[in-house]
């Protein structure tokens, strides 16, 4: 790819899946010129350090970790939510880092995921057909809402910068801290088989971290809390990365600027130049709009960051390795991640034949599996919803395949929040799991006006069985562990 034949704005030479129709350009026009004057959110720097990582997830040196909101709302914005979403994702890093004995690269779906794409533009609300609810960056959840605002653009910038703001301000100040305890409270498991299961592990971690103490890991600096002037140390400091789906074209090329190639944030004489998205650490392409022809995928492959793009059943094996020759012709290390989202009743039929394209290809690529997507339904009451035995179904095949496969995966992608009411409550969203969530229980806490996600409980029972797993195969031990079965895991 030359220089003359990308620009951030080539995209609009293609057809774009799901755009949205603005009534007045002009006032659209004039938001983004605002947006392109205002400062990046992440800096190249911090785009090489992610790839460089990606390249050892990708060398089976390190594990990923892609979770949070299917879609973020302006009013979550707060202190309390955007907190219980790091912890969750700390404490679940955490689990996986026991039982791999590997890093773990944390990107969040946060401080930018605003925006939903559709199968539909319009839908049926009682008697009324009306526009679709595009997401906070569009229009209002509200049906009187729904013509598409370009101040709502603007609006997301600040909500983005004010979330990673906060979110560098934990990492910063202690928050990831291991002096710091998250709650290890098993109360809400039903099966005493299972809680014992995971009260082994717990207990193991627990003694590991005395232990480290014990021996002077944080002797020093380190063993004073971070507000009276202790250091953040190796317990204490952890790389942390932005994610969202690369949807909304005008607003990701108003944020994409021109630096010096390598992450340099200034200006050397006859040093190569590259565009990064600074929206973002990390985007994602979706499964509605990955077409080879469109302006998604045109976008994509000019921007230095690296990406995602989701792997669904209706992508043949042919059309996935052109994707890749597109958005990565140079095969570089940690570019390209391959996030599959079969649905439990399709994996056996698709994985292992893209895994054996892509080999063939010589294409590098890291294998994330998004267990969450191909899994929804619909229950009785009308909430839409996912069972959770489902759900680690399409998990450990996505595992096993890629062991049959001569391939191992690489990191999970999921929807999860760590939100609690003000009784210290879970959302409700997701049946079974540890607490028995049953159908009549739904409707107690159900708080997504887009996908339901896993909650606080649900997400460690998944960090779990993942870490579990990895300690078994540390072992050399296979088969489906006792956890699996125990979570109501599909035979």
């Amino acid at each position: 790819m030359t220089e003359s034949s990308w620009s951030p704005s080539s995209w609009k030479s293609k057809p774009a899946a799901q755009a949205v129709n603005y009534p007045d350009q002009q006032h659209l026009e004039r938001v983004l010129a605002k947006i392109h004057t205002l400062p990046p959110l992440v800096t190249p720097s911090e785009i090489e350090r992610l790839r460089f990582q990606l390249g050892a997830v990708q060398r089976n040196e390190a594990f990923l970790l892609h979770a949070g909101d299917c879609a973020e709302s302006f009013d979550a914005c707060t202190q309390q939510n955007i907190s219980a979403k790091i912890g969750l994702i700390l404490s679940f890093s955490l689990i996986l880092i026991w039982g791999g004995r590997l890093p773990v690269v944390r990107i969040g779906r946060i401080a930018g995921q605003y925006a939903k794409p559709r199968s539909s533009g319009t839908e049926k609300i009682g008697d009324r057909e009306v526009p679709s609810f595009r997401g906070d960056n569009v229009n209002g959840l509200d049906p009187d809402d729904r013509t598409p605002d370009p101040e709502r653009l603007l609006s997301a910038y600040f909500h983005s910068t004010a979330t990673l703001n906060y979110v560098r301000g934990l990492l910063t100040s202690g928050f990831a801290s291991l002096h710091h305890p998250r709650d290890w409270s098993l109360s809400h498991v039903r099966s005493p088989a299972l809680r014992r299961e995971f009260e082994n592990i717990t207990e193991g971690l627990s003694d590991a971290l005395d232990f480290s103490r014990t021996i002077g890991v944080d002797s020093g600096r380190e063993s004073v809390s971070f507000e009276r002037g202790g250091g953040r140390g190796v317990l204490g400091e952890v790389d942390f990365y932005t994610s969202h789906e690369g949807l909304m074209l005008d607003y990701e090329q108003a944020l994409t600027r021109e630096f010096d190639a390598g992450g340099s944030l200034g200006s050397q004489q006859g040093a190569k130049k590259a565009f990064y998205n600074t929206s973002a650490h990390f985007l994602w392409v979706g499964d509605r709009t990955r077409q080879l022809d469109g302006a998604h995928i045109e976008y994509f492959r000019g921007i230095r960051n690296p990406i995602g793009i989701k792997v669904g059943p209706s992508l043949d094996n042919e059309e996935l390795i052109q994707l890749l020759e597109t958005v990565n012709p140079d095969k570089e290390s940690g570019r390209v991640t391959l996030i599959t989202r079969y649905g439990a009743g399709k994996i056996e039929n698709h994985l292992a034949g893209h895994i054996q394209a892509v080999r063939s290809s010589g294409h590098p690529v890291i294998w994330v599996c998004d267990p969450m997507h191909g899994n929804t339904l619909t229950s009785s009451t009308g909430l839409k919803t996912r069972n959770f035995g489902t759900i680690i179904s399409e998990l450990t095949s996505c595992i096993r395949i890629h062991a049959e496969s001569g391939s191992r995966l690489g990191g999970v992608s999921l929807e999860f929040t760590g939100e609690l009411n003000d009784e210290g409550f879970s959302v409700t969203e997701c049946l079974g799991g540890s607490m028995g969530l049953s159908e009549e229980q739904l409707g107690l806490r159900y708080q997504s006006f887009c996908d339901p996600r896993l909650n606080f409980e649900q997400s460690l029972d998944v960090a779990f069985l993942v870490s579990n797993h990895f300690k078994e195969e540390r072992r050399g031990r296979k088969g489906e562990n006792d956890i699996y079965a125990a979570l109501g895991g599909k035979k």
